[in-house]
This record gives C-alpha cells, structure tokens and sequence, in this order.
C-alpha cells in the first residue's frame, strides 16, 4: 500500500526491532504522530496462546485510571426502581421493551450495554444485532448485573472490555494523543498488567509474544516485552 510522505517520515523515525521500553515507545509516538484530529492510542498484541482451546481464551475487563478519552454512550435495559437508579448513575438511554423495539429497527446509537438479569430474556433476542458489534450484556464483562450504578460509572470511566482472537491477537484503545505522556504509559501498564494476570494456567511456552504502540496514522512500534514484564514485576 502506498504511503504519503507524513507516514514515511514517522516511519523513518522508528527502529524496526523492539528495543524501546514502555516510555520510550509513548514518546516516539506522539513525536511521530502527524494527523491533525485527536488520534486514538492503540496498544496490540500477540499472545502464545490456543483460543482454540477453551481454557486458553483470555478475556476479561480492566478500568483504565484515566479512561479512554471517548465520551461512552451507555444504554441500560432495567425495569422499576432499576430505571432510577440508572438513570441517577449516569445512563444515556434507560428502558426495557421500548428500547428493545426501538434496536430492533437498527437503530444502535450507544457505545455499551447493561442489563439487569431478570430482562437478559428479552435482551438475548437481540444477539444478531448487539452480538456483531460487541454489544450484548455479558455477565463476565459485568454487563449483565443488578448493580447497574456500578456498571455505568465503571463504563463511564474507562473500563474497557478485552478478548484475545482466533489468531492470538488483541487489540485495545488506552487513550487519546492529547493524553500526557504519563496517562497514556499509566493506562498502557494498567492494561497490561490484567493481560498478565489472564494468563491461562494451560499455556505454554512465550506468553507474552508482542507488545506494538501506535496511534490512529502513525506506524507500530515494537515494545520489548522483557521490559514489560520487569515493570510489571516491580509492582506487584
């Protein structure tokens, strides 16, 4: 694919092999990011793991401490005192079958999905249309609970939902180029201390396979893992 010359010179800047320490690669990237929007921060990663296997689906959820940088729009299907309560907590969109009516038209203006449990009924009806967009409730997510205010403020405040694919790899936004440098290592290492922590007891070998920084236009760098897993040995 043909680049333009702003992506080539950002290219230019970064060393092909995974050298840089987690503060290193934050710095290079905002240096390199050239867009003019505010470009979101991506971190990917590869995993020696099977998600063939069931036992080595690594999934989960983590809050980064300083959210994502998007404004989240959350929808919470909830019926009597569970409406208030939500709606108290925050909620964007709160209602049962109304709301359910009003998706399965196609409309699907909000970014997350709560649900209390006793309306996950009605609400698995809608697995065609919230599943392909990651949105259906999910009790592992704690999307599917009865402390709605919880899952809303949680939601709000930059939890983030992770799950790894078929090829081993996820992929997850840790906050925006406006960020400091110290939000964005902060979100970054928070991340990846859940991911460490998920590591199934069934997998072998390298866990941790490849750790690539990058934002919205600008090229991957390479994270040397053995830095990340010192950091995060230091911590714990």
């Amino acid at each position: 694919m043909l680049r333009g010359k702003k992506y080539r010179e950002a290219k230019e800047k970064v060393k092909p092999k995974p050298n840089y320490t987690l503060d290193e690669a934050v710095k290079l990237m905002k240096e390199a990011a050239y867009a003019k929007f505010d470009e979101a921060v991506e971190l990917s990663l590869n995993l020696g793991v099977d998600p063939k296997q069931a036992d080595q689906i690594v999934r989960g959820t983590v809050v980064l401490p300083h959210g994502t940088g998007k404004k989240v729009k959350v929808l919470v299907f909830a019926k009597g005192e569970k409406q208030k309560e939500a709606r108290d907590a925050g909620a964007d969109y709160v209602g049962a079958e109304d709301l359910i009516e009003k998706i399965n038209t196609g409309w699907v203006d909000f970014d997350a999905c709560v649900a209390t449990p006793d309306m996950m009924g009605a609400v698995g009806k809608l697995g065609k249309v919230l599943g392909p967009r990651g949105l259906m409730p999910n009790p592992k997510a704690g999307t599917v609970t009865f402390d709605v205010a919880k899952a809303v403020k949680d939601l709000q405040a930059g939890k983030i939902e992770y799950r790894v694919d078929k090829q081993g790899n996820i992929g997850v936004a840790i906050g925006k180029k406006s960020f400091s440098e110290q939000q964005l290592v902060q979100n970054a290492q928070t991340f990846l201390d859940a991911i460490l922590r998920a590591k199934p007891t069934s997998a072998k070998g390298q866990y941790l396979k490849s750790v690539t920084l990058s934002s919205t236009m600008s090229p991957g760098i390479r994270i040397n893992t053995q830095q990340i897993l010192e950091k995060v040995h230091e911590l714990t």
